[in-house]
């Protein structure tokens, strides 16, 4: 095959994980497509979200600012790009109404109300900061988060409690057990489906994993589409447990709560930190059921015990598809066929 086009990459999730994987992906190709979580209801983006009834803008717009065209050294461009992401993700001092409200999710909710149409204020935010890629919410209508959590009450900790809000969900000190989405089996975003009906590769995590990562398999439209893809799919471990949501979680448990949620899912690859896997044969065991082979490396930011490295991060993924591209030799197989050829995938090398 003689054609040459960029690799298409779709990430799912939210907050400071999808941050960490779109500064990735965007090192690999200029085509990236984020498909952000829209359940948010702390902050400035719960306030916005209750005020106004729009989308909660916050997770989209740290997607925004990660595939921003923001690099001071692209001469006035990109030095006028990081001029407006640095204005963009500033947040309001002080204590009036403005005090904690990001410069960037006032903009979104004015685009939104403007515009009325919350993919068309997405792609002129995407315009307005020079954004190579796409940003898409997963649903067009703000979603809300309930969790069934054990632990609660000392005198019977087995007794299920039902926790409904991303902040309560994110901050409970009990343990969740499962999540769901309400209303139930919400409508995808349209846009959000076919990216990922059309990518090479899908990259799910890391981040907040009962509120951030696993919702995108909660709606029902997107996560068929992410199971029939003939993408790559890539799971990205959290470098460290998040009190309240996965505290106490082996890296394995991760991966056994993607399967309760969305048991017909199989992967690629897992992906994760080496010294956060106490026990890697315990680990490739679970990626193994899940389909899929599991890479381990150093992912870690210098210094930064719970933030991702995207060059790191980036040639790992770039590892999973070189794997993928040749079989024999070391590669890696493709999982029940449904994996794009080798003539296929060579068109976007």
């Amino acid at each position: 095959m003689s054609l040459r086009r960029p690799l298409r990459a779709v990430a799912l999730g939210g907050g400071h994980g999808l941050y960490a994987t779109l500064c990735a992906l965007r090192l690999l190709t200029e085509d990236v497509t984020a498909v952000v979580t829209v359940a948010d209801d702390g902050g400035s983006s719960g306030r916005l979200r209750r005020e106004l009834g729009v989308l909660p803008p916050g997770d989209l717009r740290m997607a925004l600012a990660a595939l921003a065209d923001c690099d001071p050294d692209n001469g006035p461009d990109g030095q006028l790009g990081h001029r407006l992401v640095q204005v963009f993700q500033h947040r309001f001092r002080g204590h009036g109404a403005l005090a904690g409200h990001a410069v960037g999710n006032l903009l979104l909710a004015g685009l939104l109300e403007v515009l009325g149409d919350p993919i068309a204020a997405l792609d002129e935010a995407c315009r307005l900061l020079g954004v190579r890629g796409r940003v898409l919410p997963m649903c067009t209508t703000p979603l809300d988060i309930e969790a069934d959590v054990t632990g609660l009450d000392e005198d019977d900790p087995a007794e299920v409690w039902r926790i409904r809000g991303q902040v309560a969900v994110a901050t409970t000190p009990g343990r969740v057990q499962r999540v769901r989405l309400l209303p139930a089996e919400p409508l995808a975003c349209a846009e959000a489906v076919q990216a990922v009906g059309a990518a090479d590769v899908i990259v799910l995590g890391p981040g907040s994993w009962f509120t951030s990562v696993l919702p995108h398999l909660l709606v029902p439209d997107l996560c068929r589409a992410v199971v029939a893809a003939r993408a790559r799919r890539i799971v990205v471990l959290n470098l460290v447990p998040q009190p309240g949501e996965t505290a106490g979680f082996s890296p394995e448990q991760h991966l056994d709560v993607i399967s309760r949620h969305a048991p017909e899912l199989t992967v690629d690859a897992v992906l994760a930190e080496r010294d956060a896997v106490t026990a890697p044969d315990r680990l490739a065991g679970a990626v193994r059921a899940l389909g899929g082979w599991v890479y381990l490396g150093r992912l870690a930011a210098e210094g930064v015990q719970d933030r991702h490295d995207p060059v790191a991060l980036a040639a790992m993924v770039e590892k999973v598809l070189r794997d993928g591209v040749t079989p024999g030799g070391g590669s890696r197989p493709s999982t029940g066929g449904r994996s794009a050829g080798r003539e296929e995938q060579a068109a976007w090398q």
